[in-house]
């Protein structure tokens, strides 16, 4: 097998399944705002699928150090797809009430967690087999995530406008049937249980006993704790704005789900340039100098814009430039993240370090939700950017950030 041929399976599995992911995201909250009319409604079925998500990313991590993440990311892809297909099928027999898509959208998040999971726990040793710094194949992987989640969004309001949010969802399933093909004949079985290297301790045997392990070890790193906290108040918001905020305001405004997808679009469109530039130049970057400037063009602007009812030209440049900071930042986590964690331990800690940043998601759209309810849209948009301004700043106070630009090789 040629040296690219892991990394570029990995690539077009990603593409299309973060394609159907992004056009699920849309489409589910498009469907239930306007069955129901309600934010809040909306904000609940986004808490659906995020809540058992972000608990199944976490509990996989000692699966996929056992089998492999190989195996995990094939077997949930290919369930995914029975799952997904769930939603058209029920909404062509006029049978897809609230009642019945809470249970599907929590099956989805269950199966998507491990999958997702396994597919960064490939990352580190594709970049082996490649042969090329971890900080290049970070940068190239945020690059294809902007770029499917581009696809993704602009495709899902076209889409989701020509035949309905509930049908569109058949196109999510072959997303992920496709991936799990590709995955499955296109990259190899990588790690399955490693044995210890350099640990202090002999690997335990227990399931339990390996997720303490993992747990341990990111709990004893200030730089991995500094980054949960950081990324886990900026995706409460994120998923506020998107499932919620920015939905409300589209329709608010007169606007259908072709606009939405635009806007989306327009964000990740342009995030491909910066994960292509993080990708290219990324091992030379002072890291925490680029992580905050980018976190500070990616937030507060964003949600200022809309609570202000700007033009759209105007929005759609903030977006644009939003975006463009945005790619720089997932290389630059992920570069940090694998390099602070031990082979042995990659699945558990990066599992549940992502679970962790993911933790706070799930009751985004409630909040989003709610806040509109509270206090109004303009408002909830504005209380929300200024505390992602602070959230931004949080690296600024912290000494234990130090350390994110000081590269540690674990073996």
């Amino acid at each position: 097998m040629r040296k690219g041929g892991p990394f570029l399976a990995l690539a077009a599995a990603e593409t299309l399944s973060l394609s159907g992911t992004r056009l699920s995201t849309i489409a589910i909250p498009w469907l239930v705002l306007s069955a129901t009319g309600s934010p809040v409604l909306t904000g609940l079925t986004a808490m659906m699928e995020m809540l058992p998500y972000v608990a199944a990313k976490a509990l996989s991590g000692p699966l996929i150090d056992r089998v492999g993440p190989k195996r995990i990311a094939v077997v949930c892809d290919t369930a995914s797809v029975a799952v997904v297909m769930l939603v058209p099928l029920l909404d062509w027999l006029d049978l897809l009430g609230m009642p019945l898509l809470l249970p599907v959208v929590f099956a989805m998040g269950v199966l998507r967690g491990p999958s997702d999971a396994a597919k960064q726990a490939m990352v580190p040793d594709i970049a082996e087999l490649a042969a090329v710094p971890i900080e290049r194949v970070t940068g190239l992987v945020g690059a294809i995530e902007r770029l499917a989640s581009t696809a993704g969004a602009a495709g899902a309001g076209a889409l989701i406008g020509l035949i309905g949010p509930g049908q569109a969802l058949v196109v999510n399933a072959v997303t992920f049937a496709a991936a799990a093909l590709i995955v499955g004949a296109g990259i190899p079985g990588l790690r399955s249980m490693p044995e210890p290297c350099g640990l202090p301790q002999a690997r335990p045997s227990s399931y339990l006993g390996d997720l303490r392990e993992g747990w341990r070890f990111l709990r004893g790193d200030a730089v991995l704790v500094s980054i949960v906290i950081m990324v886990a108040t900026t995706n409460l918001l994120d998923q506020a704005y998107h499932a919620v905020l920015l939905p409300v305001w589209t329709q608010s405004s007169g606007h259908g789900p072709e606009l939405l997808g635009a806007m989306f679009s327009a964000f990740t469109g342009a995030s491909i340039a910066g994960a292509a530039i993080a990708a290219a130049i990324g091992e030379r970057m002072p890291r925490l100098v680029v992580y905050t400037v980018a976190f500070l063009l990616t937030g507060f602007p964003r949600f200022l814009v809309i609570a202000l009812d700007a033009p759209l030209s105007l929005i759609f440049l903030t977006l644009a430039i939003a975006g463009f900071a945005s790619g720089f930042l997932n290389p630059i986590l992920s570069a940090v993240i694998f390099e602070r964690i031990p082979k042995p331990l990659t699945g558990r800690v990066t599992s549940m370090n992502a679970a962790l940043c993911f933790a706070l998601i799930p009751f985004g759209g409630l909040v989003g939700g709610a806040l509109i309810s509270m206090i109004g849209l303009a408002a909830a948009l504005s209380l929300t950017g200024l505390t992602y301004l602070a959230a931004t700043l949080f690296p600024l106070a912290l000494k234990s950030l130090r350390g994110f630009d000081k590269p540690i090789t674990q073996s």
